[in-house]
C-alpha cells in the first residue's frame, strides 16, 4: 500500500465491479428492444453453450421487436429453444433461418420485478467493492504492522481507500437510479 500502484490496483478492481454491474443492467429489459438484451443467452451448438451473438447476427426490427438472423440452419431450433428458456419472458417466432423475437409491452408488475432485479445487482456490487475496501484497509494494517508505514500513513491510506471506496459506491447508485427511472418509464 506504500506505493500508488496499489491504489491504482483497487481502483481497478473496483471499477471490475461497476463494469460487472453495466452489463447485468444491459441484459435487463426496459421498454425499448435492444440486441444486448440477448447477450446472456447462451446456445447449446457444437458440443458446448455458446453465446447467442457467436451463432447469429442480432438486429433491431423496430421498438419492439429483434431479429435474429442464424448462421448455421442446424442451429435454428436451439437458438429459439435457448431464447425462450433465457428467462427473459419471449417468446420467438421461427421464419425459416430468422428468429424473430417480439418483446411485449412490461406490465407494471413485470416493471416492479426488473427493478428489484436491478436492485439485487447493485448490491451485489456493493458487496463487491467493499470486499475491495476490506482486502486494501488489511493490507494498510499489515504494511503498519510490518513497521513499512508509519501510523499516520497509515490513517491517510485508510481515508484514502474509504473516498476511493465511496465514490465507487456513489458511481452504482447513480448507475442503479438510471437503469430504474429507464425500466419503470412507461
Amino acid at each position: 500500500m506504500a506505493e500508488s500502484s496499489d491504489l491504482s490496483d483497487l481502483r481497478k478492481r473496483m471499477d471490475g465491479a461497476i463494469d460487472t454491474l453495466k452489463k447485468e443492467f444491459v441484459g435487463l429489459r426496459t421498454g425499448r428492444a435492444t440486441p444486448a438484451l440477448l447477450e446472456p443467452v447462451k446456445v447449446s451448438a457444437y458440443g458446448s453453450d455458446m453465446p447467442l451473438n457467436q451463432v447469429a447476427n442480432i438486429n433491431v426490427v423496430d421498438a419492439r421487436m429483434l431479429s435474429v438472423q442464424v448462421w448455421d440452419r442446424s442451429l435454428v431450433q436451439a437458438v429459439d429453444k435457448a431464447i425462450r428458456g433465457g428467462g427473459l419472458g419471449l417468446n420467438p417466432v421461427t421464419e425459416g433461418q430468422t428468429v424473430r423475437v417480439p418483446l411485449p409491452e412490461l406490465t407494471q408488475e413485470r416493471r416492479k420485478e426488473l427493478s428489484k432485479l436491478a436492485h439485487k445487482y447493485a448490491e451485489a456490487a456493493r458487496v463487491a467493492v467493499r470486499n475491495v475496501r476490506r482486502d486494501g484497509m488489511e493490507r494498510v494494517k499489515k504494511l503498519e504492522k510490518d513497521g513499512k508505514l508509519s501510523q499516520d500513513d497509515a490513517r491517510k491510506k485508510h481515508d484514502e481507500v474509504q473516498k476511493m471506496t465511496d465514490a465507487e459506491i456513489k458511481r452504482v447508485d447513480e448507475a442503479l437510479a438510471a437503469k430504474e427511472k429507464d425500466i419503470l418509464q412507461v
